[in-house]
Order: structure tokens, then sequence, then C-alpha cells
């Protein structure tokens, strides 16, 4: 099951470097749980149908404009109304004054007033793009996950596996680590998931029989990597005999993270088989399929083209 995180309030204006206007009582505890910015105009006209009081509400140059030609009383009336949904916060794009009657507003229903410099489309899509980022929808999921030829490749299995071991196998080829052990698996969009370590165990991996190394600091900074989005999921188990493993490939196989299909691997491990050199070929082999080429159905395209052939189905 995902966890759905917020943020808190100041965290955001120190980000962005905002500047507070009116704080209220209560800055310090205000916290973000929507990514969805949104430039209240309909507001502004009397219309609160619909109207989502979680999210952050910005004011631009525009809805500036039209408050301009209203009178104060009006002014008055529309923030008395809008702040007393009691939103996260306003923010005024552009460096522009808040009106007094907002202010006396945001001090009566006790909102805080921000303000920012930046252009209202600009602070838009950066607050709306950094929100969405850290309010993911995430998940923890015990694993590895390499960057190998740029491919996000999540191996997982059963402890004692030899996952962390074939990892450092990977960082010697000249692959990159982005977690070990434990992986935190971010859905930043409809179809894209970005996997990253927790901060207390980043750029670390345990060996058995040797302990914990330091990948940044044995390998050097070029072997570690903050997060990569997840292309590949490998599993690896154990050969069992009565199994019957997919030996052509040509149907993929998914599975589902946060909701997100991703093209899944079973891999049987035996004594003596280089799991890194496996690993990197499924990696090149899952470019090649989303570039469009399918090596398993050209070898069954030829293969039925052959059997027409001889039996007499083809010139």
């Amino acid at each position: 099951m995902a966890d759905f995180y917020s943020l808190a309030l100041k965290t955001l204006v120190q980000e962005f470097n905002l500047e507070v206007e009116f704080a209220s009582t209560d800055f310090d505890s205000i916290r973000l749980t929507v990514p969805d910015v949104a430039r209240p105009g309909l507001l502004l006209a009397g219309f609160f149908d619909h109207f989502d009081p979680q999210r952050l509400q910005v004011l631009g140059r525009v809805e500036m404009s039209y408050l301009d030609k209203l009178s104060q009383q009006q002014q008055e009336d529309i923030f008395d109304r809008m702040f007393s949904y009691k939103i996260p916060a306003l923010l005024i794009a552009r460096g522009m004054q808040p009106y007094p009657a907002c202010v006396a507003m945001a001090q009566k229903h006790n909102v805080t007033l921000l303000r920012s410099k930046e252009p209202t489309s600009e602070i838009l899509s950066a607050l709306i793009a950094y929100l969405c980022d850290e309010l993911a929808p995430r998940v923890t999921r015990h694993g590895v996950l390499i960057e190998i030829y740029g491919e996000g490749v999540l191996l997982t299995g059963e402890s004692g596996m030899g996952k962390s071991e074939t990892a450092v196998e990977l960082l010697k080829r000249g692959h990159r680590l982005i977690a070990d052990d434990a992986v935190e698996i971010r859905k930043i969009s409809g179809n894209t998931l970005v996997g990253s370590a927790p901060e207390l165990i980043r750029n670390y991996i345990e060996l058995r029989g040797i302990g914990i190394i330091n990948v940044a600091k044995l390998f050097g900074m070029g072997a570690v990597k903050s997060e990569n989005e997840i292309n590949l999921v490998v599993n690896i188990e154990p050969w069992n005999n009565q199994t019957v493993y997919d030996r052509l490939g040509a149907e993929s196989s998914y599975t589902e993270l946060l909701g997100v299909k991703v093209p899944m691997h079973t891999i049987p491990i035996t004594p003596g088989r280089n799991l890194a050199v496996i690993l990197e070929v499924a990696a090149m082999n899952n470019r090649q399929r989303k570039m469009g080429y399918n090596a398993a159905l050209e070898l069954t395209e030829q293969i039925n083209r052959s059997f027409d052939v001889n039996l007499g189905n083809m010139p």
C-alpha cells in the first residue's frame, strides 16, 4: 500500500525564498497535502463551486488587475469569504503588494500571506513540479536499484540470493548504484516511477562476510546516483527443475508498482551463472524493446516464414 506524504509550508517558503507578508499563528505546523496549485480567478467573481481549500492559492497580475477595479468593501467581502475556508496560504507573484483588505482578512481568519518576485507562470510551474515530486505516492520495497546503460534496474529476490554482490560486480563494470536493501519508489506521474535510497543508508552496501562499504568513497562519486527512473524489474530465484522457464521471451511479462506496469524478468540462478552480465544484457534488451525491436518476435517470424516456404505457401 502506498504512503502519502505531506510537506511543511515553511519548507516550501525556504525552498523558493518566498517573503512572508503575514504569518499565521500556526505557520510552523501548516502542511501541504495536495500537489495542485490554483489561481483563484473565478473565486474573485464569487464562484466557489468545486473550490478545493487544500490548495495553495496564487494571485498574479490578471487577478490583481481585476481587484484594482473593485471597491475596498468588495475586496474585503471576497477575501473574507476566501479565507474563511482556511486555505494553507495565499501567494502573490511578481512582488506585488497585497491590498489592505487582503491583509486585514488574512489577519482576521489567521491565514498566511506570501510573496514571490518571480513571474506568475514561472512560480506556478516550479511549485507544481516541486509539490508533485515531494507529495508523490510512494512505497518502500526490498531490493537493489542499479543504473545499467541508462536503464534503472530494480533487482529483487529473497535475502541471501546475491543481489548486493551482483551490484558490486556491476559497479566495477562502470554502472551506478542508487539504492541497496531498501528502495523508496515514488510515482511522479501517471506512468513514471522513480527510485531512491533512504537518506540514512544512501551510498552504502552490505556484503555478507565483509560488512558495510561506502560505495561513493570506495569506487568514487561516479559510481553512485541519488535517484533514477525504474525501467525494469528483475526477480532472481534459485533454479527449480520443476519450473518451466521462458526461453524465448516473445511475450512480455509485467509487474505492478503503485498502479504502474513495469517490464519484469524472472531469472533462475545456479552456481557459476554470471548474473552481472545477464543484467547488462537484460538492460540493453529492454532499451531495444522500447525502441521497437524485439529479437524473439523477429526469430518467430523468420521461423514461420521458413515453414511457409517449405510447405509451399510462399513463393
